[in-house]
């Protein structure tokens, strides 16, 4: 399973004037890294390194690039892409979103989404938490 860097979709008028949040980078940084730790705590997966597609996958925004996670994917080994993103309405509104599909047909095998309300550390924290322990773990687990 290749889990790739989550990605921030800033729509906020905040992002607009003020441009990029060192703050919210940081944050973000943290959600992949979170993710491939659950992943492999539950077994069945094996989470493989995404260095060697790093920079393109970066180059792309993963969730509208016409399925590029999976040839990603495919090209370090994964037989499961896992992809995601932080929406920044502003800095009350905010989501995060994760998704996994199937390299080869492309097929989902779990998705989720957490609304969380401020933009801290702490609610960024509780928002992939709550993610992982109440809606992907399940689908994960069923996936097996």
């Amino acid at each position: 399973m290749a889990v790739f860097d989550f990605e921030l979709i800033d729509s906020s008028l905040d992002g607009q004037m003020l441009g990029e949040n060192a703050g919210e980078q940081a944050r973000l940084a943290t959600m992949a890294p979170q993710l491939r730790e659950a992943i492999a705590r539950i077994g069945g997966y094996e989470v493989v390194e995404t260095e060697a597609v790093r920079e393109k996958a970066r180059s792309h925004h993963l969730e509208s690039c016409g399925n590029c996670a999976l040839s990603f994917a495919k090209e370090v080994g994964a037989e499961i892409a896992v992809i995601g993103s932080v929406q920044k309405v502003s800095n009350l509104i905010l989501n995060i979103n994760a998704y996994a599909f199937d390299a080869e047909t492309g097929r989902p095998i779990a998705r989720g989404s957490a609304d969380i309300r401020s933009n801290t550390e702490e609610s960024w924290q509780r928002g992939i938490d709550y993610l992982w322990d109440n809606v992907l773990k399940k689908q994960f687990e069923a996936a097996r």
